[in-house]
């Protein structure tokens, strides 16, 4: 009887037990299927998010499409207008290529316009996500009386003015104004501006690259051509960007009958990256002296840059491209350091004194080329045999001390070694047409002897 009772006792506390047991398991089940929720959730919540943020703007050919459809029915309501719109919508010349890129809601497209390849680019996507013109929302508002006030041509040309040197971040007494197609072909027209043309232009305008490109399309040749627009997209000129994975940044091969040659002649590509220097040391001059304010390009990369036919070099992508008013307004920040004071590549110092970031840019465009394309143009990698020659050797230790001299501060010193690095090319290309012209009397003598040998 005893070891009956003992027995009952230990399957109680057995049952126990196991009772205990089970209560464990399944709170631990519940923790680990409430954790594994949580971790699911996290994790398509995330997904949803990179999908939104990274995927929703990305570069397809059906998306590009709708955007352009969209475009013309604006156009055909009214909305919105250009020289570009008729043969886009209408007349079918403008054909579609494919999806360049869309970038922070920028949108870039190639497509072909009467047989010339074109970029079209638009900062955003929709034409009603600009700014409407202040003006037109007061006709709007203002009843009979508004709708009698009309801009004339010599309002839009001021308005486009005051907007631009806003834009660009020029003053009002600053000498570079609207361009000659604005300041003389809009004051002959004498005839006001329909809705649609002032809202189209206000759009474009509101774009700071476009505005970029049509104030410099009379004074330079170094910046990629306004072709026409259509309501708030606007097409370029298409032209072969360079590339980071191309040691020789451009691909030249395409261009082997230049022009420039003067000779009808085929060029090799090593032939021609003295060419294409020579032109980015004119453009580097140009943006430097012959505008009312310095040109500063803050993100120097091949990607930003192409080339013509006759090899000069054209900036296509001008998004941070900074006349020095606005430069010295970006620059000037707080700082506790030098690092600080890094705007892209435009970079000041820092006085820990004010802890306050220098408003005058330390380097220098041209450092900044020779550091990031012509060290590895002249590299003894890309040059092969004629790296040992004397005259590649010095232009590789001018390039050298390009990369290395700081604008501001030493601009005597750049402005000779820019002086030095034109001077040598001129001698390489030079050096290239004699090599050239005695090659070809040698082959002429070589069928004079040929031809009389029956």
């Amino acid at each position: 009887m005893f070891r009956a009772v003992r027995w009952a006792a230990g399957s109680g506390r057995g049952g126990r037990g196991l009772r205990w047991l089970r209560a464990r398991v399944r709170r631990r089940s519940a923790v680990l299927f409430i954790l594994l929720w949580l971790a699911s959730w996290l994790f398509l919540s995330g997904l949803l998010f990179v999908h939104t943020t990274m995927f929703s703007d990305f570069c397809t050919d059906d998306k590009s499409r709708r955007i352009l459809q969209r475009l013309c029915e604006e156009y055909q309501q009214g909305v919105l207008t250009g020289d570009l719109c008729e043969d886009l919508c209408v007349g079918s010349h403008v054909e579609y290529k494919r999806c360049l890129y869309y970038e922070n809601g920028k949108k870039v497209m190639a497509a072909s316009w009467r047989g010339m390849p074109i970029v079209l680019k638009s900062k955003l996507e929709n034409f009603s996500s600009y700014e409407a013109l202040a003006l037109l929302e007061y006709q709007d508002t203002a009843g009979d009386v508004g709708a009698e006030e009309e801009l004339s041509p010599l309002d839009v040309v001021f308005y486009a003015t005051l907007q631009i040197k806003n834009l660009l971040g020029l003053e009002a007494g600053s000498n570079l104004t609207l361009p000659r197609l604005w300041g003389q072909k809009l004051k002959k027209r004498s005839q006001s501006y329909s809705r649609a043309e002032l809202a189209s232009l206000w759009a474009l305008l509101q774009q700071e690259e476009y505005a970029f490109l049509r104030v410099m399309q009379d004074l330079t040749d170094h910046v990629a051509k306004v072709l026409g627009s259509c309501g708030h997209f606007y097409a370029v000129e298409y032209l072969a960007a360079g590339h980071t994975w191309d040691q020789n940044i451009f691909s030249l091969e395409e261009f082997s009958q230049s022009p420039k040659s003067g000779e009808g002649r085929t060029m090799t590509e090593i032939d021609m990256v003295p060419r294409v220097a020579l032109s980015f040391l004119d453009m580097v001059d140009h943006f430097e002296n012959d505008f009312s304010h310095h040109l500063h390009l803050c993100d120097i990369k091949p990607e930003n840059f192409a080339i013509r036919k006759d090899l000069t070099v054209a900036a296509i992508d001008v998004d941070m491209a900074f006349f020095e008013p606005k430069m010295q307004d970006i620059l000037e920040q707080n700082c506790t350091n030098d690092n600080d004071c890094n705007f892209f590549d435009c970079i000041s110092k820092c006085d820990k004194k004010r802890n306050k970031c220098g408003s005058k840019r330390k380097n220098s465009n041209l450092q900044v080329i020779c550091e990031k394309i012509f060290r590895s143009w002249f590299s003894p990698t890309l040059l092969g045999d004629k790296a040992g020659r004397p005259l590649q050797v010095e232009l590789q230790q001018a390039v050298q001390d390009c990369a290395e001299t700081e604008g501001g501060e030493y601009a005597e010193r750049a402005r000779n070694i820019r002086l030095h690095l034109q001077g040598l090319l001129t001698q390489l290309v030079q050096e290239d047409s004699a090599n050239h012209q005695s090659r070809k009397q040698a082959h002429a003598k070589r069928r004079i002897h040929t031809a009389l040998n029956f």
